[in-house]
């Protein structure tokens, strides 16, 4: 049997799916870029996507983006992504205590957050949270 180094060394090269990444444009941000990113975001509703290496949930909620991506892509968010065991800073500034973690933000302001992958309806209705927050209006 070979022995998982890659789950005791975090300097080891894990391959990780990107096609959600791609396919709805997200950048990939760390501690030191993601503020910046935030602010070029203007006034875009902004979705960080925080993830891990070997993440079963991360997977899935990755799988079932793409599974049907019109209907994320009409969410009409600005998106950006985070691997929180390379960048562990990200979950002690963010209180993250698992992954996966989507956090919406509005020029540098956070509006809410998602944890966990309970399906897009679920999804949906935070992004209709956020954006209601952002326009004063009551919870949906």
């Amino acid at each position: 049997m070979i022995p998982d180094t890659a789950a005791h060394d975090p300097h080891a090269v894990v391959p990780v799916e990107t096609a959600a990444f791609t396919a709805f444009g997200m950048r990939e941000v760390d501690a030191g870029t993601i503020d910046a990113a935030v602010a070029a975001a203007g006034e875009d509703l902004v979705c960080v996507f925080f993830w891990a290496v070997d993440c079963f949930n991360c997977e899935r909620a990755k799988q079932a983006m793409l599974a049907e991506p019109e209907p994320m892509r009409a969410l009409g968010l600005r998106w950006l992504h985070a691997n929180v065991h390379a960048h562990p800073e990200l979950g002690l500034r963010f209180g993250l205590h698992g992954v996966p973690v989507f956090l919406f933000f509005h020029r540098g302001k956070t509006l809410g957050r998602v944890t966990g992958w309970h399906g897009h309806a679920q999804f949906a209705a935070a992004v209709a949270h956020a954006r209601n927050k952002l326009a004063g209006r009551p919870p949906v």
